[in-house]
């Protein structure tokens, strides 16, 4: 954080008394007076255009050239078979946003009827008490360069009927940590090839092996050379998903002994950069039957220099199979009808009874009772790449707008201490909660008018999608996940259902900022707003439909290079 920060420097002002919010008007942009006046280098709010941040931001140089998802004809196919390969997943073990999706996608595509199954590590901290863990396979073999591993496997079934397996190797997973560790190469390697090899011992040929990020991306090579021609496997396709772009699995030569491939060699020689290292994730990509990542315009995003983290080269090769799909959230963990967290329960069309969950919010926070003030809830790790950066440079006029803050994270340390200054100097104004709680932030959803989410990238993003599920309608950048979630309002026609910057910078998200907190003066359309947020489908159901499409179109590319290779 520079020295002059506006966090750090700005003398708290008084705050006049919000208006009483207008019923039956309609409401207009804020129009830009003849003269410029400037707070701490932004105009005032009265000097933003209302179509300022509101611009469609260009298309991606590189379109995708993959053949569009027929999801009607794929709902009509033959039952799958799904196996889940994965490093974590959600109820057992998660440390970022992959453990949900392998926690609620098995469960929608086992709605839909077909056979889903997930193979994890077995980790220190997954208790195989607590889960009712037995064992299904004893002295499972595992080829590793010259030798074998021998390791266990263990079963439980979730109570929707998905079994769930686990790769107990304690030398390999009984740690501390899950990440982080010298062999972590060595160690995902075996975790994978232990899983096709169960999948031999248990005779059981899936459909489509489905797998994600670095950690897996091994399994579409293995698939194209060590069990090419393999009776049971040879055709099972494969999907990898890129959940986290920027972790990529780097590792020396020795990996490839180690993974049996290394007659191939390093396979990135038009890469400079890839040409002498294993990148993991890239060579899931490279091999895989069809890529997709978590949302469509990330898809688009990831084959451009400025978000392919290097492999967008390879990517634009793959771009005949590469994919959108959006995450989902769980409607029943999320559901302001029945939310055992928030003081009063109300859907879409009992909007009148949300406000006691303001009022509750800001008790709780130790904010004032405000019913017309716009409360703007923040819950993100607290880092540049969130838009901390962002924020640093526009909350002072931010809060001159007489809005109320609560901000909910953890991350770099000097944005912890800067927050906790302002919520000082600002204690009528903003709430700090250095921490993630499940508790608070479905409060957070619940209570607040408006939700701020300013990420520089967001491959999908969750946090909007909750809370327009919850009726506060979010402020984000015009990228990734956010960019397909989030439709500007236009209060001419009265659509749409957020607020939105395209220009990465802290004047563009000012602006959208200060069009929220007009637009929320305006009761009417601002009921309307919150309406059609909370009736957007965002369900898993939704996605595991496109899944689907997509594991047919993976078959369909296997079956092609099969016939290619004779």
């Amino acid at each position: 954080m520079v020295r002059n920060s506006p966090f750090v420097v700005a003398a708290p002002m008084g705050k006049a008394a919000p208006p009483p919010r207008a019923s039956g008007a309609t409401w207009a942009a804020p129009r830009a007076p003849t003269s410029a006046t400037l707070l701490s280098g932004y105009p005032m709010a009265s000097l933003l255009s209302g179509g300022l941040a509101a611009t469609e931001p260009a298309e991606p140089e590189e379109p995708l050239t993959s053949a569009p998802l027929d999801v009607e004809a794929a709902a009509q196919g033959e039952r799958l078979r799904i196996l889940f390969i994965a490093a974590e997943s959600t109820p057992y073990v998660k440390t970022g946003g992959m453990a949900d999706v392998i926690g609620a996608l098995p469960r929608a595509l086992r709605r839909l009827g077909h056979d889903v199954r997930v193979i994890l590590p077995r980790y220190k901290i997954v208790d195989p008490e607590r889960w009712g863990l037995s064992t299904v396979a004893a002295g499972l073999a595992v080829p590793m360069s010259q030798r074998n591993e021998l390791v266990n496997v263990l079963e439980t079934t979730q109570g929707d009927g998905i079994p769930v397996y686990f790769v107990d190797a304690p030398h390999y997973f009984q740690r501390e940590r899950l990440y982080g560790y010298n062999d972590d190469g060595e160690r995902f390697i075996l975790f994978c090839r232990a899983a096709l090899e169960f999948l031999r011992r248990i005779e059981w040929a899936p459909s489509v092996i489905h797998c994600h990020d670095w950690h897996t991306g091994i399994v579409p090579n293995w698939m194209k050379t060590v069990y090419r021609s393999d009776p049971l496997l040879k055709q099972t396709a494969t999907v990898y998903t890129i959940h986290n772009l920027a972790v990529q699995g780097i590792f020396g030569y020795r990996i490839l002994e180690v993974a049996g491939v290394a007659e191939e060699g390093f396979v990135y020689p038009d890469s400079s950069e890839l040409a002498n290292v294993v990148d993991l994730m890239g060579r899931g990509v490279l091999y895989a039957d069809a890529i997709n990542t978590v949302s469509p315009r990330y898809a688009s995003e990831i084959l451009t220099p400025e978000f392919g983290e290097r492999l967008d080269s390879l990517l634009r090769t793959r771009k005949d199979r590469l994919y959108g799909i959006l995450n989902g959230i769980d409607t029943d963990d999320y559901d302001p009808a029945t939310d055992r967290y928030i003081a009063a329960h109300y859907d879409a069309f009992s909007l009148e009874k949300r406000s006691a969950n303001k009022r509750a919010l800001q008790e709780q926070v130790g904010l004032p009772v405000e019913e017309f003030t716009p409360l703007i809830g923040m819950i993100s790790r607290l880092v540049d790449i969130k838009g901390l950066d962002l924020l640093d440079q526009m909350i002072i006029p931010t809060l001159e707008q007489g809005v109320q803050l609560v901000i909910s994270g953890t991350g770099d340390q000097h944005y912890h201490q800067a927050l906790q200054r302002l919520a000082v100097k600002y204690p009528r104004q903003v709430s700090v909660h250095l921490t993630f709680n499940a508790e608070l932030s479905q409060r957070i959803y619940a209570g607040s008018d408006l939700l701020l989410m300013p990420s520089r990238t967001e491959p999908c993003g969750s946090t909007q999608m909750l809370a327009m599920r919850y009726g506060s309608i979010p402020i984000v950048h015009r990228t990734g996940g956010l960019a397909d979630t989030v439709q500007e309002f236009e209060p001419l026609t009265n659509t749409g259902n957020g607020f939105s910057f395209t220009r990465y910078d802290p004047f563009h998200c000012f602006a959208a900022v200060v069009r929220a907190a007009e637009a929320y003066k305006f009761g009417d359309t601002w009921h309307d707003l919150m309406q059609r947020a909370m009736l957007a489908d965002y369900s898993w159901d939704a996605s595991a439909e496109r899944y689907v499409a997509l594991y047919r179109r993976a078959q369909e590319l296997q079956r092609i290079a099969a016939a290619r290779v004779g």
